[in-house]
């Protein structure tokens, strides 16, 4: 059997206002937020991690920011909810929590989960699920959100495809993610040797939806964890055996990279667990400041009039 990667690394979403992101997942979520840089290939605009304390691997939600963009649409081919686990019977308290600040949500059963599904500001499809894993993860102790209650990291992400046979065969016999359960059109992959968080991937198969258009709201890509460059290298060549088109590593400053598409047609990344976060900036200090990559450091007035402050 293929050996299992160590499950979801980080997602990667689409907001519109810079602001509100923060406002909302920092302080309404109770996230950290761990790194405030640019896209890496539009310095014009804010590229937002959030994540545990220190923004471990399984923990991190980051938010390309565009404030003027349209809105996206969720369909094909794009990944349509980003679950996050909290602790069992925490529900009642996030759904009484969410509802103070306007934001509608339902309860649902997924398999054995019991799930609390919302939107966020931007159009964002969200869930928290009832994890008893969960509640065996230390929360961040400066979270504005209660220990007993905190999020703990993602708990997992649904993708929309029309065909499971390929895809399939890339998220088992490449990434090492175990089928687990089927529900309807919902079929689940676990990654069985992780025992934190970010270990589900639920594959929707809809051949009726329309393809996802980017846009606010949408998710941007999906990232895979690679323990180091050597595993990262091994996934690729598999990868490429396959016929996939594979980018080279590319330098995230916290991370290598590399991206391609599963046959689904839903951007996949495989990102490696270090450097981390805290090479630019302590521990006590992430977040707070704008770190830039070397290319743009000469540039960083021109840049930091541009993006405005959001606070930290």
């Amino acid at each position: 059997m293929t050996s299992s990667i160590a499950g979801l690394h980080h997602i990667t979403a689409i907001c519109g206002d810079p602001v509100q992101n923060r406002r909302f997942f920092a302080e309404v979520l109770g996230l950290r937020l761990v790194k405030k840089t640019v896209n890496f290939d539009d310095p014009g605009t804010y590229h937002l991690y959030y994540g545990d304390e220190v923004g471990t691997p399984g923990t991190v939600l980051t938010f390309f920011a565009f404030a003027d963009a349209p809105a996206g649409q969720h369909g094909l081919g794009g990944a349509s909810e980003i679950a996050f686990a909290v602790p069992r019977a925490s529900l009642d308290f996030w759904q009484t929590r969410l509802a103070a600040y306007d934001i509608e949500s339902r309860r649902q059963r997924r398999f054995d989960d019991e799930v609390l599904c919302f939107t966020g500001p931007h159009g964002n499809r969200f869930a928290l699920v009832a994890s008893e894993a969960a509640g065996r993860i230390d929360a961040w102790h400066d979270a504005p959100v209660a220990g007993e209650y905190a999020i703990r990291g993602l708990y997992g992400v649904s993708i929309n495809i029309a065909e499971l046979a390929l895809s399939a065969g890339v998220i088992e016999q490449v990434l090492g993610f175990e089928r687990s359960a089927q529900a309807g059109d919902r079929v689940r992959f676990v990654a069985h040797d992780n025992p934190g968080p970010g270990a589900v991937l639920d594959v929707c198969v809809v051949p009726e939806m329309t393809a996802q258009r980017q846009g606010v709201g949408s998710v941007h890509h999906v990232a895979f964890r690679a323990s180091d460059e050597a595993e990262q290298s091994a996934l690729r060549k598999r990868l490429v055996d396959r016929g996939l088109q594979v980018t080279e590593a590319i330098d995230r400053e916290y991370f290598m990279s590399i991206y391609f598409r599963e046959p689904g047609g839903v951007l996949f990344e495989i990102a490696t667990d270090g450097p981390g976060f805290v090479v630019d900036e302590p521990v006590a200090q992430l977040g707070s400041g704008l770190m830039l990559p070397p290319q743009y450091e000469n540039q960083r007035g021109l840049i930091e009039r541009a993006l405005g402050e959001i606070g930290s």
